[in-house]
């Protein structure tokens, strides 16, 4: 991704190429939705799988901030998500607009997201700041238990004021408006209508790309740099001069606001939230993208989002109809085949490919570094060579 947009700026033909493939790319993904409503019967729903994938990468390059770049292992990282969902709905439902001041009702749309990022980002810090001297499995067991920590306190927050309705969940909560168009509502361009879930595509891809782009530039900053000199060896980094406790909170910080992001954007497209879907699992789901597709290369991680996201309902489209047609009944279900997949796929992906399906460079060498095979006869004329000397 990040050489694909160098080469934009480039020339010659390595240029034209990157030019012309980021023109395609940008048409296919226009015209995306309705290739999809037109393709498929359910093209609507295919459409909603579409825009969760687009969340899944912006959490995706959320987290691989914390694991891919400065190497921090994170299994709380849904809190982040669940903070800026939540604070999506508190401050966009119609129960919470009932107790506020009329200036503060159902504020714009980049001032919300804008504040998701901040708080969320305050999370971060607060996750990283007692967590600074933990590595490796006591970093894990402590970001597990804040997320589970994030989740219970919603659960709970019906008493003995009624914030979350617990685990009841926030409904009603209100749509994006955008220039005065609310986006629940169809929109019709040059005799087109536009559904709400095509609607929230577009949206969605821009935030998409604009963290893809953020993400592209923190990698090749100074940040960027320290952050993979603390994952690689943070005693040699702190000689070196980088201040190894402001880099690693600014590592949680930038990764939780991605997810404050992503996690408002989700409400106000669902319209509806609860505790049940900020669960550990979604966590171990997010992290798996990240080591799937290939940690600290922003195209890998993409990638293991992707396929992620999109295998649950690429299988419902395939097992369920073949089990109709050869046993007349379904019998397992495509959410626990799918389990059983994942689950072999990053079995298989670890002991052949431990560096992920499309690692960066870096990475690759890391864990195969080139090694020159030497025969027996260039071992001979070593040893004697050797003798020779002595």
């Amino acid at each position: 991704m990040a050489n694909s947009i160098a080469g934009w700026f480039g020339v010659g033909k390595q240029g034209q190429h990157a030019r012309l493939l980021l023109i395609l790319l940008t048409a296919f993904m226009l015209v995306l939705p309705f290739m999809l409503s037109a393709g498929f019967d359910s093209g609507n729903s295919w459409v909603r799988t579409v825009d969760f994938a687009l969340l899944y990468i912006m959490l995706a390059l959320g987290l691989n901030i914390v694991v891919g770049y400065a190497g921090l292992l994170d299994l709380g990282y849904i809190a982040f998500y669940a903070v800026g969902a939540y604070l999506y709905a508190l401050l966009n439902s119609p129960q919470i607009a009932a107790l506020l001041p009329a200036w503060m009702m159902y504020p714009p749309l980049l001032v919300m997201l804008l504040v998701a990022a901040v708080v969320a980002g305050c999370f971060g810090v607060m996750l990283g700041a007692p967590t600074l001297k933990l590595r490796g499995d006591y970093l894990a067991i402590v970001t597990l238990g804040f997320g589970e920590i994030i989740r219970i306190f919603m659960n709970n927050l019906d008493r003995p004021i009624n914030l979350t309705n617990g685990p009841q969940g926030i409904n009603n909560i209100e749509r994006v408006s955008l220039f005065g168009h609310e986006f629940g509502k169809p929109l019709e361009i040059l005799g087109v209508q536009i559904p709400m879930v095509h609607q929230y595509y577009y949206l969605i891809l821009a935030f998409c790309v604009l963290i893809i782009f953020v993400s592209i530039r923190l990698q090749r900053s100074r940040i960027g740099r320290a952050w993979v000199a603390i994952r690689e060896d943070e005693i040699a980094a702190a000689a070196m001069g980088i201040n190894t406790r402001n880099v690693k909170l600014l590592a949680f910080a930038m990764g939780a606001s991605f997810g404050g992001v992503s996690g408002s954007l989700f409400a106000s497209f669902q319209g509806f939230i609860s505790p049940e879907s900020f669960i550990l699992m979604e966590s171990i789901l997010v992290l798996c993208m990240v080591v799937l597709g290939g940690m600290g290369h922003i195209p890998g991680v993409i990638l293991g989002a992707i396929i992620v996201s999109i295998t649950p309902e690429a299988l419902r489209e395939v097992v369920n109809p073949l089990q109709d047609m050869l046993l007349g009944k379904r019998v397992v279900d495509p959410e626990n085949l799918r389990m059983l997949l994942f689950g072999m796929a990053m079995i298989i992906i670890m002991l052949l490919r431990p560096e992920g399906l499309w690692p960066s460079r870096r990475r690759k060498d890391e864990l195969h570094p080139a090694t020159k095979r030497i025969t027996k006869q260039e071992d001979a004329t070593l040893d004697e060579a050797e003798r020779e000397h002595e």
